[in-house]
């Protein structure tokens, strides 16, 4: 029996693990992949993080390079792999865990592996489970190329014809602006798009929101609930300028579709060849077998990562506690808090 179990070997699980190596617990991560930063491996190959490397560093391990450049996601992968050698941090690949329950205190963790036996869980499986794709997609021929961001890898996958990105998301927008370098290009959003720059007077603009303290700012302040209500931005002025080109063409939401037709909001139609559904993603906790846990919305209740279960923990999800729990770097402050109310006497 372990003394916690971590679900998902990602940067949150990595984190969760390296304050456990600090109390000298006795702990494994479980992960599906065959190694650390798959996830990251399996994202479009032209993938460039809005956040520069000195935010992009797990607890113990700066990111290498000049602090205001921006990671690749192979960089992301490697630093991943390093730092999981470099803490000599346990974890059981090609384990998938099938479902969860709670008896006489301890969790059981049923996997394609066998059964683990754990007095803590902490489900690092962040936010990103199943592709969320509109149903009117099944309402358009099967000869449309429809991919959803996540399994999207350069345009080499692309048929023949234009193409229509859907989402207004910075995924959207870096899949939309590469594709447009050799495709007639449409993007579908569903509000107006607003940009930040990248650099403001030779630094990265998240120094800024650093020195300003947004990335501090928590879920339940005034700031942090006026940052949650107008979304993310896109960062970068790319996307901005090749629409000002006319290499991208703005439409509004798709309301419907039927055949080889997409439908808009402002009555407009197209006929499309490919369509990129960067359209996010839905939770899916089927496999926690745990009353109570969950609200009616199915998302698992916490406070800052706490459930209302002893001894089941939640990390990687964005807005977690505050806007710097969705950055690479801001995932430590909550593995710290979490691996505390583990080591704390009450658990």
């Amino acid at each position: 029996m372990y003394d916690t179990i971590i679900i998902g070997a990602g940067q949150a699980g990595l984190a969760v693990g390296y304050y456990l190596k600090q109390f000298n617990k006795n702990f494994i991560l479980l992960d599906k992949g065959h190694e650390v930063g798959e996830s990251w491996k399996e994202r479009y190959d032209s993938l460039v993080l809005f956040t520069p490397r000195m935010y992009s560093g797990l607890p113990g391990m700066k990111f290498q390079g000049e602090l205001h450049s921006l990671p690749t996601k192979g960089e992301v992968v490697d630093y991943l792999g390093d730092y999981a050698e470099k803490f000599n941090i346990p974890i059981h690949f090609q384990t998938e865990v099938e479902s969860v329950s709670k008896m006489d205190g301890h969790f059981f963790i049923e996997t394609n592996k066998g059964e683990y036996v754990a007095k803590n869980l902490v489900i690092a499986t962040g936010p990103f489970h199943i592709p969320s794709i509109p149903p009117l997609s099944k309402k358009l021929s099967g000869s449309i190329n429809q991919l959803h961001s996540s399994h999207y890898r350069n345009p080499k996958q692309l048929v023949d014809g234009n193409v229509l990105v859907v989402g207004g998301g910075n995924s959207g927008a870096q899949i939309a602006v590469e594709i447009s370098k050799e495709r007639e290009t449409f993007l579908a959003v569903s509000q107006k798009l607003s940009y930040f720059p990248l650099f403001l007077l030779g630094k990265s603009i998240f120094w800024w929101f650093d020195k300003l303290g947004i990335l501090k700012a928590t879920n339940t302040s005034f700031l942090g609930q006026l940052i949650q209500k107008r979304g993310d931005p896109i960062f970068g002025f790319e996307l901005k300028d090749v629409i000002k080109q006319g290499n991208i063409k703005l439409k509004k939401r798709v309301t419907d579709g039927n055949q080889h037709k997409v439908f808009f909001e402002d009555s407009s139609e197209l006929e499309i060849q490919n369509i990129i559904w960067a359209t996010g993603f839905k939770t899916d906790f089927s496999w926690l077998k745990i009353d109570h846990v969950m609200n009616h919305k199915g998302h698992v209740i916490h406070n800052r990562g706490v459930t209302n279960i002893k001894g089941l923990y939640l990390i990687g999800l964005p807005w977690q506690y505050r806007r710097g729990s969705a950055l690479l770097e801001g995932v430590g402050y909550d593995a710290e808090y979490i691996v505390e109310k583990i080591n704390s006497p009450q658990n």
